[in-house]
């Protein structure tokens, strides 16, 4: 055949397109990276530290000094918070390229709406007839995912 009626074309170079995606997309692809869950895990751990702390003051402050379980709530809350943040910015998200304050303003909003959430809980689980210390220690892990995802993607945006 001859070379005229040959021709070449050169195709463009393949572009990745990204695709503006939902919140399940981005969870699809957050789950399948390691990072992500060796966060959770530290956050978990850091978590884990804080419920003993948040528990432990909690309880004295019920049983030892007597102070109503209401109150008792939000002292234990705060001390749990200064005890999370310091651990979450320092080791879980290793968050230090941003300013601290900012940082904890932020974090303190999250749990703060977490702790509403867990305030609703325990209150509820107490009015149920359920001891105050086991309220609490169910209240705080049913409000631990809502905490994880605020701090991860807003206080922390790791």
């Amino acid at each position: 055949m001859p070379d005229e009626l040959t021709t070449t074309v050169e195709l463009p170079a393949r572009v990745p397109v990204r695709h503006s995606v939902g919140p399940l997309g981005r969870l699809r692809h957050g789950v399948r990276r390691t990072h992500n869950w060796l966060q959770l895990v530290r956050f978990g751990a850091v978590g884990a530290s804080g419920y003993v702390v948040n528990l432990a003051v909690f309880a004295a402050c019920v049983h030892l000094i007597g102070i109503d379980y209401h109150l008792s709530a939000v002292i234990a809350w705060a001390v749990s918070v200064l005890n999370n943040f310091w651990l979450n910015r320092h080791w879980t998200f290793e968050a230090k390229q941003d300013h601290p304050v900012m940082q904890a303003v932020r974090f303190f909003a999250v749990s703060l709406v977490a702790f509403g959430f867990t305030y609703v809980v325990l209150v509820v689980l107490v009015d149920a007839g359920l001891m105050k210390v086991a309220a609490q220690a169910i209240a705080i892990a049913a409000g631990t995912p809502l905490s994880f995802i605020g701090q991860k993607l807003w206080s922390f945006k790791a």
